[in-house]
């Protein structure tokens, strides 16, 4: 992959970012989603790559655009697996909450994992215990292990978990270890990256969260020489049977960063939505400009740089784009998703396509 493709790829989750950001606080989910969905579909076509969607919205009777298996990019550079989440965190948008992102991950074709839409446990660390823990040990053991390497008393260790039901049993673990305890909200990419940014102030990240985060967090963790360890959880039958149809012939063994991203080059890139622990999130200046700060990395050179812009936004065509459609819609908060395909060509998704090709 070319290293101009990594800059490519930044301003196509700065359009998502800035698409999505006015919904911050209103509570309609459905609808930052929407914006962030569209805008990044629409930059796509401007693209260097001929890219194929295997972690994406959802399937392609699901999701209009951004579906698995669709093609993106304008077939003029490489082939490669692309990897989205146009809004990580539709809930912290929603409730104008921390660590929303738009993300997207890009490897060599048939690297990344097709990883089906269930969770996965997951053990995220920073380069410091990279090969030291394993996710196959009971979590004070991972806790133990982890205080020695790093040379920290147990109860000065930090551990980020998502505040859910399912997570009761390893909360009253660490409660009962001692260590410190930092609950996130949403945002499992996020969440999974920060122990690999030691001003996150985050040792291990444990729990249960998306498949799909967990690829992309992998690529992420790659970049940054953190490690990323997980394990399908599938709750049924028909998800067991899911993993195989996918070629997921072993679903409950540890699937390691290799297994999730291949081992050749990867770039990864993030734009905040809203303020977190490792991103600023979009801010509005005058003069009709906004701020976003993004973060870009690949694997192959180790660079990671951090991206402050400002955008003028009476230039974002694809920005005005979307906001005419979703202004049109009589349902402010209509969903991409679960729509009939003859529905498709009459919902916004299409309105936006057919604007732009006549722009």
């Amino acid at each position: 992959m070319e290293r101009e493709l990594a800059l490519e790829i930044v301003r196509v989750t700065e359009l998502a970012a800035l698409a999505s950001a006015p919904w911050m606080g209103r509570g309609d989910k459905n609808s930052a989603d929407e914006a962030a969905t569209l805008a990044m579909r629409a930059m796509f076509d401007s693209v260097s790559i001929k890219g194929t969607v295997v972690i994406g919205e959802g399937e392609m009777d699901e999701a209009p655009m951004l579906y698995i298996g669709e093609e993106v990019g304008n077939s003029e550079g490489p082939e490669v697996d692309v990897a989205v989440d146009p809004l990580e965190g539709t809930e912290i948008v929603a409730k104008g909450l921390n660590n929303a992102l738009s993300v997207i991950a890009v490897a060599g074709k048939g690297n990344l994992l097709h990883a089906p839409d269930m969770y996965m446990e997951k053990l995220a660390v920073g380069p410091a215990l990279v090969g030291k823990v394993s996710i196959e040990d009971p979590i004070d053991v991972t806790l133990r292990k982890a205080a020695t390497e790093l040379n920290k008393n147990i109860s000065d260790l930090t551990v980020m978990i998502l505040d859910r039901d399912r997570h009761e049993s390893i909360i009253k673990t660490l409660r009962k270890v001692g260590v410190r305890i930092k609950f996130l909200s949403d945002g499992d990419v996020a969440g999974a990256m920060a122990p690999a940014f030691p001003e996150a102030g985050i040792d291990i990240y444990v729990g249960s969260g998306g498949a799909p985060e967990g690829v992309l967090a992998a690529a992420a963790l790659s970049c940054l020489g953190g490690e990323i360890q997980g394990r399908l959880m599938p709750a049924n039958a028909d998800e067991y049977q899911r993993c195989l149809k996918m070629g997921i012939t072993e679903p409950y063994r540890v699937l390691t960063m290799e297994d999730m991203i291949g081992k050749d080059d990867v770039i990864f890139a993030a734009t905040g939505v809203t303020p977190g622990e490792i991103l600023g999130g979009v801010r509005y200046l005058a003069d009709d400009r906004a701020e976003t700060q993004s973060i870009v990395m690949r694997v192959k050179t180790r660079t990671i740089r951090y991206i402050r812009t400002q955008h003028f936004l009476p230039g974002k065509e694809v920005l005005h784009k979307v906001r005419q459609a979703q202004s049109s819609e009589s349902a402010p908060s209509s969903t991409l998703k679960k729509q009939s395909k003859a529905s498709k060509e009459e919902n916004i998704a299409g309105s936006v396509k057919e604007a732009l090709k006549q722009s």
